[in-house]
């Protein structure tokens, strides 16, 4: 979490939310950190006198590097999402893409969908988790 949060800090400040999805994207959603691995972690850098907060948009944080920060940065040699996605099955990168993109358009249609429409959703979503585990009892 630490050198994730120093490489992504190296290019811009930002805030905790803002560095959870960012990880998310660029390790293929195979890491999406929590709020409770991200932010122990920024209060500990500032504590280490490696970032500084400011308070920005209301009541979030804004994380930046201070110069100590900055040396310890060129200190990590492969940023951790190219160590994550390097041995990434592309299959299964494949199908966490997939699953996120029904995932976005199920959650749509809960706000967008007529109650009719909401019971064909349901429907094609019960037959397709059928159809997956059938996949999987087939022998190889």
């Amino acid at each position: 979490m630490r050198a994730a949060i120093l490489k992504l800090l190296a290019e811009r400040p930002m805030h905790g939310y803002e560095m959870i999805q960012e990880i998310a994207e660029r390790t293929q959603d195979l890491w999406k950190p929590s709020p409770g691995s991200v932010y122990p972690t920024l209060q500990l850098l500032v504590d280490e006198g490696l970032l500084v907060a400011t308070e920005s948009e209301g009541s979030k944080k804004l994380f930046e590097l201070t110069d100590e920060g900055r040396v310890a940065v060129e200190k990590i040699e492969t940023a951790p999402w190219d160590e994550i996605t390097e041995g990434a099955d592309p299959g299964q990168v494949n199908i966490r893409a997939a699953v996120g993109q029904l995932f976005g358009a199920v959650r749509q249609a809960a706000f967008a969908a007529n109650s009719e429409q909401q019971q064909r959703i349901i429907d094609i979503v019960n037959n397709a988790r059928r159809e997956i585990y059938q996949i999987l009892g087939e022998s190889e």
